[in-house]
């Protein structure tokens, strides 16, 4: 029966992660489809692009609760808790969300692809799903990545890097298991092979900028010759 419940849980949190909630909100705001404009992810940033603040906002929502569904869903199966499943889960919600099942295509070349997300904003839904108190550091770690360090996928990155953090932290001093190390190891990896267009651009200085390093490099541009 473990084994049985542990492959259920998986699947079921992959096809949560699946949702592609991205997808449905840019059309319900826009009628637009949001893989087709900019980097053409599913993700709450380009959403925003696509049909607006609110819209993008609500997707961030919804992308966070793809996460936190998983880690709940582990405890509806396993009461008693398990550390490893939890972990398996939720990095299987960022896989669905970022390799959805529901938007496979073609590509241009014949070959066929599932489409997605980055898969922060569901990461940062796993780490408070497993411990809520996570919040309390990840997120102003995320927002100082955006405004101040300015790219939205530096930001996303800050996500995963953050839980290592914290989720170490908790594990030496013996609050949390070392298995959720793990978590945010693996998820950095995750993010980091969603982001590979991005962490080029960002080495070779063409990533497209957001928060104050936007707004200042306007006012340059801006700024009499």
């Amino acid at each position: 029966m473990t084994i049985i419940s542990t492959v259920a849980v998986l699947i079921i949190s992959y096809l949560v992660g699946s949702i592609p909630d991205g997808l449905l909100v840019a059309r319900l705001f826009t009628g637009k489809d949001v893989r087709k404009i900019e980097s053409g992810r599913t993700g709450g940033t380009n959403v925003m692009r696509a049909a607006g603040y609110p819209a993008g906002i609500i997707t961030v929502i919804l992308d966070v609760l793809k996460g936190i569904a998983a880690t709940w869903i582990t405890l509806a199966f396993f009461p008693a808790g398990n550390a490893w499943v939890q972990v398996f889960a939720a990095l299987l919600a960022i896989t669905g969300h970022n390799y959805s099942i529901f938007m496979i295509e073609k590509s241009s070349t014949g070959q066929w692809r599932l489409r997605g997300g980055a898969g922060g904003s569901t990461c940062l839904g796993g780490a408070a799903g497993i411990y809520p108190g996570a919040l309390l550091f990840i997120l102003p770690f995320a927002i100082v990545a955006f405004f101040v360090v300015g790219y939205a996928s530096v930001a996303t990155l800050a996500i995963a890097a953050g839980s290592i953090i914290v989720f170490a932290y908790m594990a030496v001093n013996g609050y949390l298991p070392w298995a959720y190390v793990f978590y945010g190891i693996g998820s950095l990896a995750l993010l980091m092979w969603a982001l590979r267009p991005n962490i080029t651009r960002l080495m070779n200085g063409t990533e497209r900028a957001v928060g104050l390093r936007a707004y200042f490099r306007k006012k340059k541009d801006q700024k009499p010759q």
